[in-house]
């Protein structure tokens, strides 16, 4: 699979390219919407929880006070690319039947079509955030080179997780609403609209292990310590074996489950 991926790299850049044009060809504002409904969501959560709930500044486990809508941008800017990829990967078998059907197309670079198409904007959101967290007066560290890692593997484990929801989707079309509710409740379940530093001493400790088993948890808070924070992921050792042991077990699974499946695609679409 991995080497499929490799030699295929050039043909995986071209589909990802136009894969990315082709989400708004037609409309007016072409690509602009790709950067517009993630901005007015961050500006609506920023009125609903600053202004009218007046969350105010939010400190961090170092200490660092950040006002709400630069500790809010951490972290929800790594969740669109996830849920992104996640959703639209799901269904990519589906929209790209014509190519399953080929028997010389190498199918199983597909879900990695997807999370090429969508880190072009995660690139641009990461940046506007840097420059946002420049004009707030935020000095910027070496600690910021992290965001490469973290954005790496959150690739890793969303490409996991699409080979084996797309696959499973050709059998069982319910997986894509499946995956679209999961999508809403983990977006509470991890923490981006609340602090979960300024709550771990008042929840009870199972349920702080619980909320940390949750991957996206260690991508989340890794963003928060790359712009806020200044704190490395080799200073949380613990949390950094468990993500990519469960990143590898989900890539090793998803893959296995594509590959045992891919010869039924075809009959099946």
């Amino acid at each position: 699979m991995l080497k499929d991926i490799f030699s295929n790299n050039k043909l995986i850049a071209k589909l990802a390219k136009n894969d990315f044009k082709q989400k708004f060809a037609g409309s007016t504002l072409g690509v602009v919407w790709a950067f517009v409904q993630p901005v007015i969501t961050i500006l609506v959560y920023w009125i609903v929880f600053d202004k009218a709930l007046n969350q105010g500044t939010q400190s961090t486990k170092a200490g660092i006070q950040a006002p709400f809508v630069l500790w809010l941008s951490a972290g929800i800017v790594p969740w669109f690319y996830f849920s992104e990829v996640l959703s639209a990967g799901t269904t990519v078998l589906h929209e790209y039947n014509y190519l399953v059907k080929k028997v010389v197309f190498p199918i199983n670079v597909l879900p990695v079509v997807k999370a090429i198409s969508s880190l072009f904007v995660h690139c641009f959101f990461v940046i506007f955030t840097l420059v946002v967290y420049i004009l707030y007066g935020f000095t910027m560290t070496a600690y910021i080179l992290q965001v490469v890692y973290y954005s790496f593997a959150m690739m890793v484990l969303v490409i996991g997780l699409i080979y084996l929801t797309s696959a499973l989707c050709v059998f069982f079309k319910d997986m894509a609403q499946l995956v679209n509710i999961i999508l809403q409740v983990g977006i509470w379940a991890t923490p981006i609209m609340w602090n979960f530093d300024a709550m771990v001493d008042r929840i009870p400790h199972w349920l702080v292990v619980l909320l940390q088993l949750n991957p996206m948890y260690y991508i989340t808070s890794g963003y928060r310590d790359s712009f806020i924070s200044a704190t490395g992921f080799w200073e949380k050792p613990g949390l950094t074996l468990y993500y990519w042991a469960f990143t590898l077990i989900i890539f090793a699974v998803g893959t296995h489950v594509f590959k045992k499946l891919q010869t039924q695609f075809a009959d099946v679409l």
